[in-house]
């Protein structure tokens, strides 16, 4: 895949259209530990079980972006997507007629593969298109994706309350899907082909250990994102707070990794050298999991906040991090799906961990301790990350 100009509105539309299809890609999970105490009232769920909800779709992911690229290469960019949002819609409807753990589990693993490969996707697709500003369209891009978290934590448990169905809650999301799909179809005239990567077998990474740590230090910042995911909410009714109210935490928790995505880009996108940008947002996160441990109740807000705004800049830092060692995007593009595959591999076992902690222990605080300290090992991981030896590690 070469790098290709393009026109301002053309450019314009492109990224409407990705942010849309962005709002999809975390729904299906965020939704899922608000409603938690609901779906265990009618479903038999202890908390490991209930990890599998968010930790299968995350392991899912990392499986589904080994081959993302080669169905792409395959069937191309467009169709690839709107593939891949099917998958998401139909497995979020499935939601309205589930009545067993086990097929919760596989919507949800439905879903996971087609958030894999559209994640797989995108990175590459922004490299090419817009290498001059790459930092800012990559926060774009998953700013949408937090987004569309923290519509769903925010407004599932309003969307129980209105209609009296959990079910409804972790379904109404498929319209996401919809929209997003008439908007990609829309401007299939309007949006050229995208180009195609150069024939030849694609690249592998599994040898180069520089890869390997940038899976590693994605896969632990993801796990701090899915662990919070899951759990937050479940730790705050069980603080005792009502099931909206902790959704509502959540949504805030979210929102600040909205502005986090937009901002932390934005600011890092002016220097080459950006390991300072992501130290900050690691010690943010580290005081926001002091907090949530020390002192839950007492400054309630501001614990979620510091989480948000770390672990909102944390996701795109790490993938700009990946797409920075290469210049070419097909390249990037190859050795960003592969740290996120082993990444999400990685996270996709935090949750069940942190479940089976609440399960033995009794409470989330351990949970939550192990989680900082694996953020104290990503401080010292990013002291490798020197610009001017990229080309040593990754020719």
């Amino acid at each position: 895949m070469e790098t290709v100009q393009t026109k301002p509105t053309t450019a314009l539309w492109l990224m409407i259209s990705v942010v849309l299809v962005a709002l999809n890609l975390r729904p299906s999970m965020a939704a899922v530990g608000p409603l938690l105490s609901s779906i265990r009232g009618d479903v038999p769920l202890s908390f490991s079980s209930a990890a599998l909800l968010t930790m299968l779709p995350v392991m899912a992911m990392g499986l589904a972006m080994f081959f993302g690229m080669a169905v792409a290469k395959r069937f191309g960019e467009h169709r690839s997507i709107v593939l891949s949002l099917l998958v998401i819609g139909v497995a979020t409807l499935s939601r309205l007629f589930l009545d067993s753990a086990l097929e919760l589990i596989i919507s949800a693993i439905a879903a996971g593969v087609g958030i894999a490969m559209i994640q797989a996707l995108m990175p590459a697709l922004i490299k090419s298109r817009f290498s001059d500003n790459v930092s800012l369209f990559m926060g774009l891009y998953v700013t949408a994706i937090m987004g569309g978290a923290a519509l769903a934590a925010s407004f599932a448990p309003f969307v129980q309350v209105q209609t009296g169905s959990w079910r409804i809650g972790l379904a109404i999301w498929a319209v996401l899907a919809v929209l997003a799909l008439a908007f990609w179809f829309a401007q299939r005239s309007v949006l050229p082909p995208l180009p195609q990567a150069s024939a030849g077998p694609q690249e592998s990474f599994f040898g180069n250990g520089r890869a390997w740590l940038l899976a590693v230090f994605f896969g632990l910042g993801t796990a701090a994102y899915t662990c919070v995911l899951a759990w937050l909410a479940p730790y705050y009714v069980e603080q005792g707070w009502s099931e909206q109210n902790a959704g509502l935490l959540l949504g805030f928790l979210t929102a600040m990794e909205v502005v986090s995505g937009l901002i932390t880009p934005a600011i890092a996108n002016r220097r080459r050298d950006k390991r300072g940008v992501v130290a900050v947002l690691l010690v943010l996160i580290i005081l926001g999991f002091c907090g949530l441990i020390l002192s839950p109740q007492y400054l309630s807000l501001l614990w979620p906040c510091l989480l948000g705004l770390g672990i909102g800049g944390l996701f795109p830092m790490s993938l700009i991090l990946s797409l920075d060692h290469l210049d070419n995007p097909r390249r990037a593009g190859g050795l960003t799906a592969f740290v996120q595959g082993i990444g999400y591999l990685i996270a996709g076992l935090s949750p069940l961990i942190a479940g089976m902690i609440r399960d033995q222990l009794g409470s989330f605080e351990w949970a939550w301790w192990s989680l900082t300290a694996v953020i104290v090992v990503m401080l010292l991981i990013v002291t490798r990350f020197n610009p001017k030896h990229y080309a040593r590690h990754i020719r």
